[in-house]
């Protein structure tokens, strides 16, 4: 890129008569200042030449100080530098083409490099060439013209992809934004007595911050289609905020009615106190009702159940007490108790049954005016261990029962008998048998007479 030559600063001098077509500055006679060293030129830039490449000069210099500028075959006046030389006037128009050819180049360059606008850009080449058309300079001036008309076809493609790119993007950030949309919208259409409300708080705010989000880094939406999301966006929200408002609302009705029904409740639990054990089942039944009352809120709940449960306590703790006095005054008991399992013992050796049940009778009376013994679990170990002793006395009663009942004899006897006559007259068949020497009859009698002898020796016969 050509860096811009400033132009010098010249008094301003009265205008001169035609033919001049313009009033140009006029410089004071004084010394000229050294030009600055040229660049090395840019690619894609011109040179701002004195001539042409046929060698025929951009420019001319009457001899009145007049500048025309060549444009093909024809010559255009651009000023007058009456008071210099030839080569100064030339010098001053051809900076000023030189101002234009750096415009030009740059533009070119921010183009190759991008991240300006095409549209920005097509913006202000038409502004370079406007100024370039009829200029007050000498070079070129139609390759200059000749390059913007090139950099604006480019400008025009470049124009047409960044708005297809635009329209792109716009479509996907109201893709976007209707998800966001939609999802909010899910949110209002749930059943509000079945939605977490701290969860879904927290999930209504993150979409609300991408909403925020979208609107101020993504592309400008049209503004019905904005304004139409954003409303579906704003009504969906009002209708979860008037669903949390009157959820919270009626929790509240529910926590107050909780805590009312907890608080009579507590009362009555805390009027059972002088009753103390005896209270014990009357609170359980207010604890039934404790269970069905519902929640009153965390601390509510906290501190209402503290109250109930010391009230509990205390009628607990009452029974606690008279077990602890009793399991004291047990101890003697336990050991007559031990006592008695000694001796009964000892019943198992008696045998005479008879006896051993008038012993054993002896000690249940004794076990029972010993009376009940704490705790229970003792009580229990104890009446287990009498009961085993009491099992073998009643066994071995029904066991003599048997063999001496009269019924059981006389069946007895009457068996016997059969087996006896029957075992006769087998002893007739076997010898009948083996006098006609027939094998099988002599095995048949003998499997019969063999069976009978059996049933009779287990008789007892």
């Amino acid at each position: 890129m050509l860096p811009e030559v400033a132009a010098e600063a010249a008094p301003e001098i009265p205008a001169v008569p035609a033919p001049t077509p313009a009033a140009v500055p006029r410089p004071m006679p004084r010394p000229m200042p050294t030009p600055s060293p040229r660049p090395a030129p840019v690619p894609g830039a011109a040179a701002a030449p004195a001539a042409a490449s046929d060698g025929e000069p951009w420019g001319r210099v009457d001899d009145d100080g007049t500048v025309s500028v060549r444009e093909g075959d024809q010559w255009r006046v651009v000023g007058q530098y009456p008071d210099g030389t030839p080569a100064e006037a030339l010098a001053y128009f051809e900076r000023k083409y030189a101002d234009l050819a750096g415009e030009v180049t740059l533009l070119e360059a921010r183009h190759r490099r991008g991240g300006a606008a095409a549209s920005d850009l097509r913006s202000t080449a038409g502004a370079v060439r406007e100024r370039v058309t009829g200029a007050m300079a000498v070079g070129d001036l139609a390759a200059l013209e000749g390059r913007l008309t090139a950099l604006e076809e480019q400008l025009t493609e470049a124009t047409a992809e960044e708005a297809q790119a635009q329209r792109e993007a716009v479509e996907a950030a109201i893709a976007e934004r209707t998800q966001v949309v939609e999802r909010i919208e899910a949110i209002a259409a749930r059943d509000p007595k079945s939605i977490q409300w701290k969860q879904t708080t927290a999930e209504v705010t993150s979409l609300f911050e991408q909403w925020q989000s979208h609107q101020s880094t993504g592309p400008r939406l049209p503004k019905s289609v904005g304004q139409q999301l954003w409303k579906r966006f704003r009504d969906a929200r009002s209708i979860i905020d008037k669903h949390r408002r009157e959820f919270y609302s009626s929790l509240d009705e529910q926590h107050k009615g909780a805590r009312d029904a907890k608080t009579r409740l507590i009362e009555r639990a805390e009027a059972l106190a002088p009753r103390g054990e005896d209270g014990i089942g009357t609170y359980r039944d207010l604890l039934d009702q404790w269970k069905t009352t519902g929640r009153a809120g965390k601390k509510a709940d906290d501190a209402l159940w503290a109250r109930f449960k010391a009230a509990g306590d205390a009628l607990y703790g009452a029974r606690a007490d008279r077990e602890t006095a009793e399991v004291e005054a047990s101890k003697e008991k336990i050991e007559a108790k031990q006592a008695l399992l000694t001796e009964a013992a000892g019943i198992s050796k008696e045998r005479d049954t008879t006896k051993a049940r008038t012993l054993l009778t002896g000690i249940q009376r004794r076990w029972d005016d010993i009376g009940r013994v704490f705790p229970r679990d003792t009580e229990r170990g104890l009446d287990d261990q009498l009961r085993k002793i009491e099992q073998a006395v009643k066994t071995r009663e029904e066991s003599e029962w048997k063999s001496n009942n009269p019924e059981t004899k006389a069946r007895q006897n009457d068996m016997t008998s059969q087996l006896h006559d029957a075992i006769t007259k087998l002893e007739d068949e076997l010898a009948e048998a083996e006098k006609s020497k027939d094998k099988a009859k002599i095995a048949k009698a003998k499997d019969a007479l063999e069976a009978r002898r059996g049933w009779l020796k287990a008789l007892g016969g």
